[in-house]
């Protein structure tokens, strides 16, 4: 069975709180970019085999897909085995939730795979387990995210502009950045708000669709701040971190600018 497991970028990102359980809440917006992982699982008698071209990737239990499986075949109670083959495009550590869509992937296909019918509630579930952010991956589409990240409503969104992504080499891990950040509770727009009013305003974009952890991150990390000046550089009208980085993304409005951007890049 051939996978796709698409990245995402974050359209804002607030923190709003930290909680009494360790974890934060926060507000976004998820959207789906064509970046992808390509995955090919192959059903065995017993045992999980994972193998990648990334050969950094970690290979037992404390890699996601495998721990996908792993869950599965706890919750329904099967001993059925598994070849995985991961195709790694999606950079690791870069704040585009590959690793997160790649659970969710291999985490939704064992039902059909293995012909074990699992509800969608259950199977969303077991994918908050992995993660805050992998029940997201479940589903196709845009989603305004609150809680944990977990909390999602899905709506329609097209972006009206081209979109490039950089992964400046740096790795920043999730729990540095928590923190690092500054929690805010006192902002009143929302960020679909901000997206309905703004989306064709790229200005306005720039000035209310923020990410807090922008602030930490490139105080930290000036090679992160320096990559977006090679966005506007190059043209782009609107530049963000995604998630808590390092990738950052950019809106083009002219499809030659983007192609020039990402073939010096």
């Amino acid at each position: 069975m051939l996978l796709r497991a698409f990245a995402k970028i974050n359209l804002g990102l607030r923190v709003v709180r930290k909680r009494a359980d360790g974890f934060h809440d926060i507000e976004t917006v998820f959207h789906r970019i064509n970046l992808l992982d390509e995955i090919e699982l192959t059903s065995r008698d017993k045992g999980i085999s994972f193998r990648s071209n990334n050969t950094l990737l970690p290979r037992d239990s404390s890699n996601l897909c495998v721990q996908a499986v792993l869950l599965f075949q706890k919750e329904t109670n099967t001993h059925k085995g598994i070849d995985i083959l991961l195709q790694k495009n999606i950079p690791v550590g870069a704040g585009l939730g590959g690793g997160s869509s790649d659970a969710a992937a291999v985490l939704f296909a064992l039902s059909e795979l293995w012909n074990i019918p699992v509800p969608f509630t259950q199977l969303r579930t077991m994918a908050l387990q992995l993660g805050s952010d992998v029940p997201y991956f479940l589903l196709d589409g845009s989603a305004f995210a609150t809680g944990r990240g977990e909390t999602l409503e899905y709506f329609p969104l097209e972006i009206p502009y081209w979109i490039a992504t950089v992964f400046p080499n740096e790795q920043i891990f999730t729990k540095w950045a928590y923190q690092n950040v500054t929690p805010d509770d006192a902002r009143k727009q929302s960020l679909r708000e901000i997206l309905r009013t703004g989306l064709h305003d790229c200005d306005y974009l720039q000035k209310h669709l923020r990410n807090d952890f922008e602030q930490p991150v490139f105080a930290a990390y000036p090679n992160v701040r320096n990559v977006v000046n090679r966005f506007l550089d190059a043209g782009a009208k609107f530049v963000s971190l995604s998630g808590s980085g390092s990738s950052l993304f950019g809106f083009f409005e002219n499809e030659n600018d983007v192609r020039e951007f990402q073939e010096e890049t």
